[in-house]
C-alpha cells in the first residue's frame, strides 16, 4: 500500500508531554490460532471460541515485550514524562473481555480501549493523541499514516526477547525519519546519481518522515536521564554510506534529537547489526529489509514512500 504522509503529527499538540502508543490485540498478545479461525469460519466462531476461552491466558504477542519496556517507564518517578499505553481492537467488547483478562493477568497498566467489531480502528487514533500505532493489520496502518500519525505493521517474528531491562528502538531513515525523496533519486537515476545529489545537498536538511513525531517523543523522554544512564537507547540503521551520512548527521542536528548509534551500512543486511544492538524494535519502510530484520528482531513495517508503491 502506497500512502501520502502530510504534516507531521506533532506530539507537543497535546495537553502534556506524555507518550502514547497505541496497539492491537493482535500486536500485544499471540491471536494467531483464533484469527485463523477467523478467516476459516468466520465472526460468529471466532466470537464463540473467545468466549468459551476468556478465562485461558493469552500468550505475549511479538510487541508485547516493547509495551512492558515502555510501561515500566512509569515506574523510575522523577520527571519521566508519562507513557500510556491504548488498545485499539476491530474485537467486539464481547470477545475483548478476553484480551483485558490477558491485560490484567500480565499486569500491564493499560486501561483505555477501543473495541470496534470489525471496523476499522484508525478513527479514534487522532482522539487519543497518538504518538505511535503498532497494529497486525496493515489497513488500519495506512489508515493511520495518512492522517500523520507514526504507525507500523508488526509482523510475526521469531526473535527472542532482550535480557536487558533497555528499551532499544532501531529505525530506518529514508521514508520513515525522513521523507523518501532519496530513494527516489537512487531508483531512477541510480546509486551515482544519489550519492552525488547528497554531496551537493549536504547542507540541506532532509524532509521530515512519519517517524519523526515519534523520534521527538523519544527524545523527550531520553532527556530527562544522563545519556550514560537513560533506560532508552535508539539507533539510526540505514543502507546509506558515506559521502551520504553528513546531510544525516547535520539534519538529526538541526533537529535537536538525539539518536545513540548511528549505522551507516552501504547495503549490508541489517538483521544481524540489529540483533547485535539488541532492538526490541526495528522500523523500516522496505519489505525486505524487514521480512530480514524479523528473523533477528521485532520488525514494524512502515507502508511510506517510493519502496511500496
Amino acid at each position: 500500500m502506497t500512502t501520502k504522509h502530510p504534516i507531521a503529527h506533532d506530539p507537543a499538540a497535546a495537553s502534556d508531554n506524555r507518550l502514547v502508543v497505541a496497539i492491537s490485540s493482535r500486536a500485544l498478545f499471540d491471536l494467531g490460532d483464533s484469527h485463523e479461525l477467523f478467516e476459516r469460519d468466520g465472526l460468529d466462531a471466532y466470537r464463540a471460541f473467545q468466549i468459551d476461552h476468556e478465562n485461558e491466558i493469552l500468550k505475549p504477542g511479538v510487541a508485547f515485550p516493547l509495551v512492558q519496556k515502555l510501561l515500566g517507564l512509569n515506574k523510575l518517578g522523577g520527571d519521566v514524562p508519562p507513557v500510556e499505553v491504548i488498545l485499539l481492537s476491530r474485537n467486539s467488547g464481547d470477545t475483548g473481555l478476553r484480551i483485558f483478562n490477558a491485560i490484567q493477568h500480565y499486569g500491564l497498566d493499560i486501561s483505555r480501549a477501543a473495541f470496534t467489531s470489525g471496523a476499522p480502528t484508525s478513527d479514534y487514533i487522532a482522539p487519543f493523541k497518538t504518538d505511535l500505532f503498532l497494529s497486525a493489520n496493515a489497513e488500519d496502518v495506512g489508515r493511520a499514516l495518512v492522517a500523520g500519525v507514526a504507525a507500523a505493521t508488526i509482523l510475526p517474528s521469531v526473535a527472542p526477547p532482550r535480557a536487558t531491562e533497555q528499551l532499544r528502538i532501531a529505525f530506518d531513515g529514508d521514508a520513515v525519519l525522513f521523507g523518501d525523496e532519496g530513494e527516489r533519486v537512487s531508483r531512477e537515476e541510480g546509486l551515482e546519481a544519489f550519492h552525488r545529489n547528497e554531496r551537493e545537498r549536504a547542507e540541506e536538511s532532509l524532509s521530515v518522515g512519519p517517524f519523526r513525531g515519534f523520534l521527538t517523543a523519544v527524545h523527550r523522554l531520553q532527556a530527562a536521564f544522563p545519556a550514560e544512564t537513560s533506560p532508552i537507547r535508539t539507533a539510526l540503521v540505514t543502507a546509506r554510506s558515506a559521502p551520504a551520512h553528513k546531510r544525516v548527521i547535520l539534519t538529526l542536528r538541526r533537529w535537536g534529537v538525539r539518536i545513540d548509534e548511528a549505522l551507516f551500512l552501504g547495503g549490508r543486511d541489517k538483521g544481524p547489526f540489529l540483533e547485535a544492538f539488541g532492538a526490541d524494535i526495528f522500523f523500516d519502510d522496505s519489505p525486505a529489509n524487514v521480512e530480514s530484520a524479523r528473523k533477528y528482531v521485532a520488525a514494524g513495517h512502515v507502508p511510506h514512500g517510493v519502496s511500496n508503491s
